[in-house]
């Protein structure tokens, strides 16, 4: 269930797969993001003084936002290749982080950011396969629950698409075994 403490996402569980594992559907929310360099260790870190700043008043209208979780993070696939072009670490198009905006708030109705680095974009309705579990980020821990949650859906004969999509909802100060982490997966829609 979402904290009623930081604003989330609303969202609904359609189904349980396992005791850290859940399919939700999300209803349609707007958010604040940036696109940073990596490594996925610290994309968070790069790009949250620049959203921030959005939400704290950096922004056409001087506007302030309260801080919602999650702060949300993917890979961005890279172009296609050319020929003669060198193969390059992971996530060579860099990481799109997120800042969910609060409910209600709108790309139409949010204050024009004063940073063009930002950009706001409503994500649609969507269901996604969760797994949620805690500990600081290491690519390793990430590895370890994206596996698991691909075979949890590999078993219900579930599809995804897109990149797995990193979800913090903690302050960094937050001790590691009080930490609350998610992976996201958006299930392929049925033919």
């Amino acid at each position: 269930m979402p904290s009623h403490a930081t604003e989330e996402p609303e969202y609904q569980v359609v189904q349980p797969l396992a005791e850290d594992v859940e399919l939700r559907q999300y209803a349609p929310y707007t958010v604040a993001e940036v696109v940073v360099p990596g490594p996925a260790g610290e994309a968070g870190q790069q790009a949250f003084s620049i959203l921030a700043g959005y939400i704290f008043g950096k922004n056409k209208e001087g506007r302030k936002f309260e801080m919602t979780a999650p702060v949300t993070q993917a890979a961005v696939p890279a172009p296609l290749e050319t020929p003669g072009q060198t193969k390059q670490s992971a996530a060579p198009g860099g990481y799109r982080v997120q800042f969910i905006l609060p409910k209600g708030v709108t790309p139409a109705t949010a204050p024009e950011p004063a940073d063009a680095r930002v950009l706001l974009r409503e994500i649609a309705a969507e269901q996604v396969a969760v797994i949620r579990y805690s500990g600081f980020w290491s690519q390793s821990n990430y590895d370890e629950h994206l596996s698991r949650l691909q075979a949890q859906l590999r078993a219900a004969g579930l599809a995804w698409t897109g990149e797995p999509v990193y979800s913090r909802y903690n302050a960094p100060l937050t001790p590691w075994f009080m930490r609350r982490n998610e992976i996201w997966l958006t299930l392929a829609k049925a033919r």
